[in-house]
């Protein structure tokens, strides 16, 4: 395993760490970057079950968008995870920014996930 890989894991290890310990039962926004896309759950780690998913290879999304790796890209994806989180009942959640900085398409997305409704 590169040693790259390890710190990747070792980082991601960390925040999930500190989430499970202040969560208070609420679900986890998870989001994964790509180079290409941006990918973000609604995740209730009680019962190991997904209650909301966008990413900008969603139909809804896909031909609105002029790229699925820009700043852009990841606030519509914010706003769509917000509304389909709103709709399946979920308005509280904890941020989970992965092995990610809180900066640029990660925090657009936690941006707009917030003007959308979502509280973290």
């Amino acid at each position: 395993m590169p040693t790259s890989l390890k710190g990747v894991q070792r980082r991601k290890a960390r925040v999930r760490k500190q989430i499970k310990k202040n969560n208070a039962g609420r679900p986890r926004l998870s989001v994964h970057r790509s180079d290409k896309n941006i990918y973000a759950q609604i995740i209730d780690d009680a019962t190991g079950r997904t209650l909301a998913a966008a990413s900008t290879i969603d139909k809804a999304l896909k031909g609105s968008l002029k790229a699925g790796w820009d700043i852009e890209a990841a606030a519509s994806v914010g706003k769509l995870i917000a509304e389909r989180s709103l709709a399946a009942n979920v308005k509280q959640v904890v941020f989970d920014r992965g092995a990610y900085l809180y900066h640029g398409r990660v925090k657009a997305l936690a941006d707009a996930a917030r003007e959308g409704g979502l509280d973290f």
